[in-house]
């Protein structure tokens, strides 16, 4: 199912642990004049959500330092990537942040769910989860600081 923003009904169910939401709701707050692109996304998000305890949060449900592989219909490429807050992102150790447009639209997603999300140049792509884990992907080492 795709979600259309704009409150459209056909929006994928996204479950948050009760923790992520409190915290992204606090995120997305502070960024509303720095980020007004990602941050009301955020927001609209984490205030339609399934709300669930910590250990009741599906594995395969993206959440705060979920990793996750998902295909990008803007350029059809599948990309592996963790979600994490803005002071942990680094591009070269396939960190983004919650507080990117990216970032924003992956967290909730279940595995199999899709979502039209906004570019920054005002088109739509849809995002669409493939797997989630708690651990990084084969082949996404980390590098050291």
């Amino acid at each position: 199912m795709t979600h259309t923003l704009n409150g459209v009904s056909d929006a994928p169910p996204i479950i948050l642990s009760t923790m992520d939401r409190d915290r992204l709701l606090d995120l997305a707050q502070a960024a509303l004049y720095r980020m007004p692109d990602v941050a009301p996304l955020l927001l609209d998000e984490a205030d339609r959500a399934t709300v669930v305890a910590e250990d009741a949060l599906p594995r395969s449900v993206v959440g705060l330092h979920s990793y996750v592989e998902y295909r990008d219909s803007e350029n059809d490429a599948v990309q592996r990537v963790q979600v994490v807050y803005p002071h942990e992102a680094n591009i070269s150790q396939w960190r983004i942040s919650v507080l990117t447009l990216i970032g924003a639209g992956l967290i909730g997603l279940g595995e199999g769910q899709s979502i039209l999300w906004p570019t920054r140049d005002g088109r739509h792509r849809t995002l669409s989860v493939l797997k989630v884990s708690a651990t990084p992907f084969r082949g996404m080492m980390r590098k050291k600081a």
